[in-house]
């Protein structure tokens, strides 16, 4: 069984082609990247062709340094599946969708999975465990009064 889908696979591309997009979407050239990544400009130019496949380090120094969601790269590199969510269940077609969309940029992604993932954890039911309920919501029979 292959990690992504076959669907997943061909949508989306080479993660050196993304790369190469971002880095001239960041307006920035190759030497100026691998300066701010560290790493070497021969092998930066290596993965953007796709003659090297980098490591899971390799990709969180890109992403950071372009400043994007390094979850995206390694999803693009095959690293991570997109049907994993963080907390161990299933993503939903939802991030799949947002993530794959090639219209939206990677800042539009991150709010709109940041929006998503809130409203998630609000109609959480209180049975779950704490930690995918982070912050407790108030509500106005939920206010104590001291006397």
């Amino acid at each position: 069984m292959a990690r992504l889908s076959d669907r997943v696979a061909g949508s989306v591309g080479s993660v050196g082609e993304y790369l190469a997009e971002q880095r001239r979407n960041a307006q920035l050239s190759l030497r100026q990247l691998s300066d701010l990544a560290g790493v070497s400009n021969p092998y930066l130019s290596q993965i953007e062709r796709g003659l090297r496949k980098p490591s899971a380090d390799v990709l969180q120094q890109l992403a950071k340094a372009l400043r994007i969601s390094a979850e995206t790269l390694y999803v693009r590199a095959g690293i991570l599946d997109p049907d994993d969510g963080s907390d161990g269940r299933s993503a939903s077609g939802v991030v799949e969708a947002v993530l794959l969309d090639p219209v939206l940029n990677e800042r539009q992604k991150r709010v709109l999975l940041d929006v998503y993932a809130s409203f998630v954890r609000e109609n959480t039911p209180s049975d779950e465990p704490a930690a995918a309920k982070p912050t407790a919501r108030k509500s106005p029979a939920s206010k104590r009064t001291t006397k």
